[in-house]
C-alpha cells in the first residue's frame, strides 16, 4: 500500500484545497484513504448505486463518460482534481463512468466524512454548491472558444473599463463660458469635456454634438456658463465595470459616452462608443440609435438585423445568458417603441391615459433570438361609453402595431394574445376583474392564462398603470392558498425529461431524431415554480432569476445559486442553438438534438434537469402535493 503525502504537500496546490481552513486539511489527513487503479479500471459507474467516496487524483489520469455514451472520448481528470462530487452532494448514484487511463493513484473519502467536512469547511462547501456553476464555466469558455474563431474579436467584453482609459478626462467647473470649455476641447483635442463639483464628481456633460446641437443651432451665446448647455446629471459606472456593462448601458439610454467614477465618487475616465468599437463589429449603441431613428419600418427591419450579429459577438464574447437575454429584450422593447411611435402619427390618442403591455418573456425580459408576440394594452376610461370610444381607438392603432411588429420579425401569437384583440384591449378594471376571476376560480383555462398573463410589465405609456395591476394581483395570489396549490400542480405538469435507463426522455423527430424542447421541457420548469413563489410571497418582479434570488431567505430557499445556474445554461444552450439555426437560414427553434452535444453539455445538462427537480419537489413540499 502506498504511503499517502501529507495533504499540505500534494493537496495545496490544486483548488479547492488551496482554500481550505487548517481544520479541514487536518480532517483530510485523518481520514483520506489512499488506493491504487489498474489501467482501464472501472473506479466509479451507477451500477455501483449510490456514490460511496470522493476520489482525489494524486498520480495519473481519469476518463469520466456520461453512462450510456460508450465510444465517445468524454473528460479527462488529472492531479487535483476530485469526483463524483454532483452524486455524493445529491447522495445518489453517479451519471458517469469514472474509468483509470493509466496507473491511477487516489486518495478516498468515504461519503460519511464528504458530508461531515461539508459541515466542517465552508471553502469546501462553496466549492461544492459551486460545483454546476464551474461545469457551466467550462461550457461557456467552449461556446466562446467556438464563436471567437468566428467572430475574430478583438478584446474580451469582460475587460474592466478603466483598462480601456487612454487618457486622463478632461474637466472644468460647470462655471465655466461655454466659450473657454470649446477652446478647452479644441486645445487638447478631444470630444467632450466633464463638469465637475468642488470634490471633484462628475455632474455634467458636453460633448462636440452638444455644441452644434444645442449651442449653435440654439443659439445660445458663448458667454453663458457651461451649465446652460451641458448634459446634467450624466451616466456614470464604476472604475471596475466591464465593456458589457458598458454596451448595456449605452444601449439602454441611447447615449454615446459615460463617465467613470471612482470608489470616492470622483471623475476618473469618459468612455466612448469609438472606446468600444474594437470589442464588437456591430457598434456599440449603433443598433440602439438606428431603431431610434427609423423614419420608417423597411429602416426598422434594417436595424433589427443587426441585434443578431450584435447578440453573436457577445456570445463570442462568453457573455452569460442573463445579460444576452436582458440585452436582446431591450433592443426589443426599443424596437416596439418606435414601432409604437410611428404609429402614433397616424393614429392619435390624445386624452387618453394608457400603456402598451408585454407579457410571457418579454415580460420577464428573458427574450431569446426566437420569439413571437404577447402583447396588451391596458387604459383608464370615465365611464361606458368613454370606454367603448377609447377602445376602438385604441384597437385600430393596436393592430396597425401588430402587423408592424410581425414585419420585423417579431411573428404574430398563434394564440392571438395580442393587443389588437379586444379581449386583451382592457381598462385597469377590466384586467383587476380578469385577474379575480382567474384567481378566485382557477379552472384549466384560468391556470393557463395564469402563466401567460402574470408575468407582465409595461414598456411605453403609463407605466404606473401596470404597478396599480401588479398590487391588485399580489393582493389576491398572497391570499389565495388554494390558487396557489392549484398553480403549483400545474408547474408540475411537465416532469424533467431524466430517463430511468438512459440520460434523457426525448422526443423525435420527422427524421426520428431525438431531441429535447429546452422551452417546454427545460426553462418552463424553473419559469412556473418561479412563478407559483413570486405570487405567493409578493415578489414584485417578472424575472425568474430575480424571482428565485428572493426566495433564498424563504424556508427551502437554499441552493437557489445552483438553481439559477441551472436555467441560465438551458438559456445560453438555446440562444446558442437559434444562432446556428438562423446562419444556416432556418427559423430558430428549442429543439436540441441530443446526439450534437458533447460530452460536457450532456453532463450539465442532466445536472440542470437534476436542479429543476429539486425545485419542483420544493413546491411538493411547500403545497403537500
Amino acid at each position: 500500500m502506498m504511503t499517502a503525502p501529507s495533504v499540505a504537500e500534494t493537496l495545496r496546490p490544486y483548488p479547492p484545497f488551496d482554500r481550505f481552513e487548517p481544520e479541514a486539511l487536518a480532517f483530510l489527513d485523518r481520514h483520506l484513504q489512499p488506493a491504487k487503479f489498474a489501467a482501464g479500471a472501472v473506479m466509479v459507474s451507477p451500477e455501483q448505486g449510490a456514490a460511496q467516496a470522493m476520489f482525489v487524483i494524486v498520480r495519473g489520469k481519469v476518463q469520466a463518460v456520461s453512462a450510456g455514451a460508450a465510444g465517445e472520448t468524454g473528460l479527462t481528470l488529472a492531479v487535483g482534481e476530485c469526483f463524483p462530487i454532483g452524486a455524493l452532494s445529491g447522495r445518489r448514484a453517479s451519471a458517469n463512468v469514472y474509468t483509470a487511463l493509466t496507473e491511477v493513484e487516489a486518495w478516498l473519502l468515504p461519503a460519511a466524512a464528504f458530508h461531515q467536512l461539508l459541515a466542517l469547511s465552508p471553502a469546501f462547501s462553496r466549492h461544492c454548491t459551486g460545483y454546476l456553476a464551474s461545469l457551466v464555466s467550462q461550457s461557456r469558455q467552449q461556446l466562446q472558444a467556438h464563436f471567437a474563431q468566428q467572430a475574430n474579436a478583438a478584446q474580451s467584453l469582460n475587460t474592466r473599463l478603466i483598462d480601456l482609459i487612454k487618457r486622463a478626462p478632461i474637466s472644468v467647473d460647470a462655471a465655466t463660458p461655454i466659450r473657454r470649455a470649446v477652446e478647452i476641447m479644441g486645445e487638447h483635442k478631444t470630444g467632450s469635456v466633464v463638469a465637475v463639483n468642488g470634490d471633484g464628481a462628475p455632474i455634467g456633460l458636453m460633448t462636440q454634438s452638444d455644441v452644434v446641437r444645442r449651442v449653435v443651432l440654439g443659439r445660445v451665446p458663448l458667454e453663458q456658463p457651461l451649465t446652460e448647455v451641458m448634459s446634467h446629471s450624466p451616466a456614470t459606472l464604476p472604475e471596475t465595470a466591464t465593456a458589457y456593462d458598458a454596451i448595456f448601458t449605452m444601449a439602454s439610454r441611447g447615449i454615446r459616452h459615460l463617465l467613470l467614477v471612482d470608489p470616492a465618487g470622483r471623475l476618473s475616465g469618459v468612455i466612448s462608443e469609438r472606446d468600444l468599437f474594437a470589442l464588437q463589429r456591430v457598434g456599440v449603441g449603433q443598433v440602439r440609435r438606428a431603431i431610434e431613428s427609423a423614419e420608417d419600418i423597411e429602416a426598422l427591419q434594417a436595424a433589427l438585423r443587426d441585434v443578431q450579429q450584435s447578440a453573436f459577438n457577445m456570445l463570442a464574447q462568453g457573455i452569460g445568458a442573463e445579460q444576452l437575454t436582458q440585452y436582446i429584450s431591450t433592443l426589443n422593447d426599443a424596437a416596439t417603441a418606435r414601432i409604437l411611435d410611428l404609429n402614433l402619427r397616424r393614429h392619435a390618442m390624445d386624452g387618453i391615459e394608457w400603456a402598451w403591455l408585454a407579457f410571457g418573456s418579454e415580460g420577464r425580459e428573458e427574450q431569446t433570438l426566437a420569439t413571437d408576440q404577447d402583447n396588451g394594452i391596458v387604459f383608464l376610461a370615465a365611464d361606458t361609453g368613454e370606454r367603448d370610444a377609447f377602445r376602438a381607438r385604441l384597437l385600430a392603432f393596436a393592430r396597425d402595431v401588430n402587423r408592424d411588429l410581425d414585419r420585423c420579425g417579431f411573428p404574430l401569437c398563434k394564440g392571438n394574445i395580442m393587443a389588437g384583440n379586444p379581449e386583451w384591449c382592457l381598462t385597469l378594471d377590466e384586467w383587476r376583474q380578469k385577474f379575480s376571476h382567474w384567481i378566485r376560480a382557477p379552472q384549466p383555462e384560468a391556470l393557463l392564462n395564469a402563466t401567460i398573463f402574470f408575468d407582465f410589465r409595461a414598456i411605453y405609456g403609463k407605466r404606473d398603470l401596470a404597478a396599480r395591476m401588479h398590487e391588485h394581483l399580489f393582493s389576491l395570489s398572497m391570499a389565495n392558498s388554494a390558487f396557489q396549490r392549484m398553480l403549483a400542480q400545474n408547474a408540475l405538469a411537465v416532469a424533467p425529461p431524466l430517463g430511468m435507463i438512459r440520460d434523457f426522455v426525448t422526443e423525435s423527430d420527422e427524421q426520428g431524431k431525438a431531441y429535447i424542447d429546452l422551452k417546454k421541457s427545460g426553462a418552463r420548469l424553473f419559469v412556473d415554480a418561479a412563478r407559483v413563489l413570486a405570487l405567493a410571497h409578493g415578489i414584485d418582479a417578472a424575472s425568474t432569476v430575480t424571482r428565485l434570488r428572493r426566495t433564498e431567505k424563504l424556508p427551502g430557499g437554499d441552493g437557489v445559486d445552483s438553481l439559477i445556474d441551472a436555467f441560465h445554461y438551458i438559456q445560453l444552450l438555446r440562444l446558442r442553438h437559434q444562432h446556428l439555426e438562423a446562419g444556416q437560414g432556418r427559423p430558430g427553434d428549442n429543439r436540441i438534438f441530443i446526439g450534437r452535444l458533447n460530452q460536457l453539455d450532456r453532463r450539465i445538462l442532466k445536472e440542470a434537469f437534476r436542479q429543476a427537480k429539486a425545485l419542483q419537489q420544493r413546491l411538493k413540499m411547500n403545497y403537500q402535493l
